[in-house]
């Protein structure tokens, strides 16, 4: 899978659970530079995002890589599944 393909499966689940929190409020547009912690979701959802995405792409990056990684923004965020999940 492209990083195209796994940008776009983020940000379809992030808007997802975006919506979902804020009452059916459109999701911020998602850039490379945008700062997750400043995205408007909250630790859970981010956990709830990170499980979706395990389901979706069948990986969890987070307990593949062997360092703790924490992404900053949602370029990097994409980065860090395109590197783990490549299939």
């Amino acid at each position: 899978m492209e990083r195209k393909e796994f940008e776009k499966i983020i940000a379809e689940q992030f808007g997802e659970i975006y919506r979902s929190q804020r009452d059916g409020e459109q999701p911020p547009e998602l850039k490379e530079d945008t700062v997750l912690l400043e995205t408007g979701i909250d630790s859970l959802g981010f956990a709830i995002l990170v499980t979706r995405l395990e389901e979706e792409l069948d990986c969890d990056p987070f307990s593949e890589s062997e360092e703790a990684y924490y992404p900053q923004t949602f370029g990097e965020f994409v980065d860090f599944y395109t590197k783990f999940c490549r299939a």
